[in-house]
């Protein structure tokens, strides 16, 4: 395939350049140090260290060492660092400590652990999976990504040799999924799509088609019915809604969030806050029972919106996600299984009658009154992007760790809803990497157009059409305003 590194200009060697690096190894129990060779547009090499966590070219960059490299581009940044916080100050000029570019020291090695340390950007706290340690000469040091640090610069990373990244300053960031899905960087995540919920247009999806386990991603189904009760005025937001010894034996189990004591009383907004924010799976129940009368009889429900909705490989077990065993004696394991397709009509659907669900959604943290309690959102995203309005996190041992991702974007005509969609990634750090690379490319779609695989041109080809008829219609409806708006 006749492509140039440069004409790739692609977030996918800058993702995978752990795949091309071979740092110096050394002995360690979970971090192997090393080091790269970093480029800029100004020609001047630079020494980087790295440290690969828990497994080789699992590649983290010291980000005083690219400090360094960066200070005469476009894309410098100061940085302080402490034992556990990290702040960057974008266009800011760096003080070298003296402890910058120089390889590790054969005695040296790290046993630390990679953690959401709290790193602010421009005073605004963001939050990604960082290493922090202290180098022989006393100052701290913090190891990144390279994708998570291009995200925060707005920068393009390519690996031009081996061992060697190169930093495009003058390039803004670029994901191309296809190129990332031709490198296997989707191999270990379950499904994935990506569209605008607005038209139904899709941009991108890999194994969409197939269903899995979704974890609490199943709480939108449970809201989604919640909320039609408060619209057929079967309930309130205001309502009281007594807790069930069944929600309190939950409660009180492994898989507890919030602490519910049976006969207390809770209001329905706050079921929902409790369930969508920090995914309390004794909220959905509370919720179940307060729409259907019993958990049994709302599943029946759920499973009743799944068909009118068309979700034809979606089935629910219980209100919210967890495992479910049959009364067998040898009982099976039943898990809420849905399609990225199909998880994209609910969410299409549920954005569409009641937008007010992103009021929630986008709260990074909330009150619930009636338990002198704060919640804090679980969305890993909703601090780094401010395009993110929601949507929902899940994780089970089966299902991994799912992210249903909602965004705002207007074409200058109206807002719309983008929505990425990632099942069964590794781990929660997996999910918001990849959900984070795919959030940029649904707004880098959005606005530019999405490149077709063979030519890198933008292309509106029918591989791009809303999966569904009644998004189909809008999405020609709308083309048609935003032609004779241009026109």
């Amino acid at each position: 395939m006749k492509i140039s590194v440069r004409k790739m200009n692609s977030i996918l060697l800058s993702v995978i350049l752990v795949c091309a690096l071979l740092p110096a190894r050394a002995d360690a129990s979970f971090e192997i140090p090393g080091t790269c060779r970093v480029q800029t547009d100004t020609g001047a090499a630079y020494t980087v260290k790295t440290l690969d966590y828990g497994y080789g070219h699992n590649t983290y960059l010291s980000l005083r060492d690219v400090a360094v490299a960066l200070m005469d581009t476009e894309k410098a940044f100061s940085l302080e660092i402490t034992k556990s916080t990290v702040s960057m100050n974008l266009g800011n000029a760096y003080t070298p400590v003296g402890a910058e570019n120089v390889p590790w020291e054969d005695s040296e090695n790290p046993n630390i652990s990679l953690r959401r340390n709290e790193c602010k950007v421009n005073g605004q706290e963001v939050y990604y999976y960082t290493l922090i340690t202290k180098l022989p000469s006393g100052y701290y040091d913090c190891f990144m990504m390279a994708a998570d640090l291009a995200m925060i610069l707005d920068v393009d990373i390519t690996v031009p040799e081996a061992g060697s990244i190169q930093f495009h300053t003058q390039a803004p960031f670029r994901v191309s999924p296809q190129e990332l899905e031709q490198a296997g960087y989707f191999y270990g995540v379950n499904g994935v799509l990506v569209g605008d919920a607005t038209t139904g247009e899709i941009y991108y999806r890999y194994q969409s088609d197939v269903p899995f386990p979704i974890a609490s991603t199943s709480k939108l189904m449970t809201c989604l019915l919640a909320m039609d009760a408060i619209s057929a005025g079967r309930l309130s937001a205001g309502d009281m809604i007594e807790i069930s010894p069944l929600a309190q034996a939950l409660a009180d189990s492994d898989d507890g969030v919030i602490p519910l004591e049976a006969g207390g009383q809770v209001t329905v907004q706050e079921l929902l806050l409790g369930a969508l924010l920090p995914s309390s799976n004794e909220c959905a129940l509370c919720l179940a029972e307060a729409v259907g009368g019993s958990e049994e009889a709302f599943v029946q429900m759920m499973n009743q919106k799944a068909q009118e909705l068309g979700l034809t490989q979606a089935v629910f077990y219980n209100s919210h996600g967890l495992p479910a065993y049959t009364e067998d004696p040898v009982p099976a394991k039943c898990q809420n299984r849905m399609s990225a397709e199909d998880m994209f009509r609910l969410v299409t659907y549920f954005l569409k009658v009641y937008p007010q669900v992103t009021d929630f959604t986008s709260l990074e943290s909330a009150t619930l009154e009636s338990l002198e309690l704060e919640v804090k959102n679980s969305n890993p995203l909703l601090r780094n992007m401010p395009q993110v309005t929601g949507l929902k996190t899940g994780t089970t041992n089966k299902a991994g760790a799912c992210l249903v991702t909602s965004l705002t974007a207007d074409d200058g005509a109206m807002e719309h809803d983008l929505v990425v969609i990632v099942l069964g990634t590794e781990d929660s750090v997996e999910r918001g990497r990849v959900s984070g690379l795919l959030a940029r490319y649904a707004l880098q779609a959005f606005y530019e157009g999405v490149e077709s695989q063979e030519s890198g041109t933008p292309s509106q080809g029918t591989s791009n059409l809303p999966i569904h008829a009644e998004a189909a219609v809008d999405w020609i409806l709308r083309r048609a305003r935003k032609q004779a708006i241009a026109r």
